[in-house]
């Protein structure tokens, strides 16, 4: 996109605009500065992305009010620029003395604490970081300029509400310099301090927030093995010649790489492989090369064997039980990048770049592709998490059938009902599960905030753990209760794709239709939206005996009079009732 002029997104946006279907992503920006021409292209880069955005701008100058006004939105951008925090900060800064310096930092700060206060049910708000650099990047030391701006930012960094992003655009600055960010002319000409490059940067930039929160992230990354993992073949050069770590010029790249591939790993994104070689020889290098960083405990899924990548990648597709479009894979070779592309375009391909030196940046320039707005326990604990699966697949082949395999498990289910606690976890679930997925409503943790708080909402979720291990907060149920007319409404309904297969489901709304009937709920509504990847679960409902009133080629609606529930007995697993708050 960078290299695109700014007419040609109009008309690329127009384009998208008029093509794209579904819900509509409202953005509202707000600012002390003109930002009108950042609205189209945010606007394409989220619609490039398949995100129908809508992005508008509040009033001049006017964001403690606007933030009231525009607390609905699904995202708010604030654009508060330090140097318009009164006409001409930026040089009256360092002429004021400290009473009148503390008296404008004090009047800052209530407006933050108001614009907070303000959005604090808003879905998202991403909030720009004040700066001084633009008008100070040339100056030796520091001045009152400097010190308004850090403590205005001290102040935002502790009052801020779990529902804000703070954004550094200092990177910004730094990626594409001062001078290409700003235009002085149209700012004392008419308050329009950021130029078309800026705003192209900046939306990239903030981009992968807002994929996060519409369940687009990245979830596994893949590495090839000989010139990706280390330096050389191992099938030629031997265990004893490739090269891994800081003792070599070449062997210092990959062992960055690996140590930013196990950063990765631990905020929840799974190291994987596919590449041909010998399964044997690689695990001798991953169980006792004495350079090696990544370690067979560190890998979540191998194909190491002599098929296809494109077979492979599929194959660990179907096992992770994940999107094709999920995955990141890594190899140095422009035969299998270019094969992988052509065959499996929804795969993000990456090639190892010809020049070593570059490979670490390629690695961070895309971190983005995996940020996750809520972090958790389940990504600290995710590789072992599906470690532990592996185990359960082997031991499933001891047995005939799969109820006896089931009942061997020991299964335990644990509901948890509006645990405040457990709000990262839920908001994350809902953004990032879509196999068995019956609305798929992405929602943010302020949402899920509004719902335990509102009083008439019931937001369910449940882990599940079995002789294997504890595979986490793994379900979310959302209902909608009307207890004047005894009824509800299942707002969502999800299960993390590790526990699908177990029968988790039924014994989960075998609990959920007793909860209702003790709490005075006779009739039961529920839904089932059609998306690309949930055709698995277009029976859920019909299999539980609710009755479909309502139907197209995109939904169904459902009802259940909770009396005439057929209760299947699963009587392997346990259900136990959490604590709630």
């Amino acid at each position: 996109m960078m290299d695109l002029k700014y007419t040609e997104i109009l008309r690329l946006n127009n384009d998208l605009g008029n093509s794209l279907r579904g819900d509509r992503y409202c953005v509202t920006v707000l600012s002390n500065i003109i930002t009108n021409q950042f609205n189209e292209i945010f606007e394409y880069v989220l619609r490039s992305e398949g995100i129908n955005a809508a992005v508008t701008s509040g009033d001049y100058d006017n964001i403690v009010q606007d933030a009231i006004k525009y607390n609905k939105s699904d995202l708010v951008i604030i654009f508060w620029e330090l140097a318009n925090l009164i006409d001409g900060l930026q040089y009256k800064a360092n002429l004021m003395d400290s009473e009148s310096t503390e008296a404008l930092i004090s009047k800052v700060c209530s407006e933050i604490d108001f614009t907070i206060s303000n959005l604090e049910n808003a879905s998202l708000v991403v909030f720009n970081k004040f700066s001084s650099i633009v008008f100070n990047h040339t100056n030796l030391r520091s001045n009152n300029f400097d010190v308004i701006c850090n403590k205005l930012n001290n102040y935002l960094e502790q009052r801020k509400g779990n529902n804000f992003v703070l954004i550094d655009i200092e990177k910004i600055f730094a990626k594409i310099s001062v001078t290409r960010s700003v235009d002085f002319r149209y700012y004392y000409s008419s308050k329009a301090l950021y130029t078309i490059e800026f705003y192209k940067s900046y939306s990239q930039f903030i981009a992968p927030i807002i994929k996060s929160v519409k369940g687009k992230a990245k979830k596994a990354l893949i590495f090839d093995c000989d010139n990706t993992l280390w330096k050389g073949i191992l099938g030629e050069d031997g265990a004893e010649k490739i090269e891994i770590s800081g003792k070599t010029k070449s062997g210092v790249v990959f062992e960055e790489v690996q140590n930013i591939a196990l950063e990765l790993s631990r905020k929840g994104v799974l190291i994987g492989l596919c590449s041909k070689n010998n399964p044997q020889d690689v695990d001798i290098i991953l169980n006792e090369h004495p350079d090696m960083s990544i370690r067979n405990n560190n890998i979540g899924i191998k194909k190491v064997n002599w098929e296809d990548k494109a077979t492979n990648l599929k194959a660990i597709s179907t096992e992770l039980n994940i999107g094709l479009d999920s995955l990141v894979f890594i190899d140095d070779s422009e035969f299998e990048t270019g094969y992988i592309k052509d065959i499996l375009p929804q795969v993000t391909v990456l090639k190892v770049p010809t020049n070593l030196y570059e490979y670490p940046q390629l690695i961070r320039s895309n971190h983005s592709l995996f940020f996750n707005v809520s972090q958790t326990r389940e990504d600290d604990i995710k590789t072992e998490m599906y470690l532990q699966q592996a185990k359960r697949a082997e031991g499933k082949n001891a047995f005939n059938d799969i109820e006896s395999y089931l009942s061997s498990l020991s299964l335990e289910v644990t509901v948890y009902q509006n645990v405040s606690d457990l709000i990262p976890r839920i908001s994350q679930l809902t953004q990032k599960t879509n196999q068995f997925n019956l609305t798929t409503f992405r929602y943010t943790e302020a949402d899920i905030n509004s719902f335990i708080t509102d009083g008439n909402t019931l937001v369910l979720a449940f882990d599940v753990k079995d002789k294997y291990g504890d595979s986490g907060i793994t379900g979310v149920c959302i209902v909608n209760m009307e207890y004047e007319n005894a009824s509800a409404d299942i707002d969502s309904m999800l299960m993390s794709c590790r526990v699908i297969g177990r029968n988790i489901e039924i014994a989960f709304f075998n609990f959920l239709i007793n909860h209702l009937l003790n709490l005075g709920i006779n009739e039961l509504r529920a839904k089932y939206i059609k998306t690309f990847k949930n055709e698995q679960v277009n029976l859920f409902y019909d299999s539980l005996g609710f009755q479909c009133v309502n139907e197209s080629n995109d939904f169904k609606d459902y009802v259940l009079q909770l009396n005439n529930y057929k209760r299947k007995e699963i009587d392997y697993i346990k259900i136990n009732y959490g604590k709630e708050n």
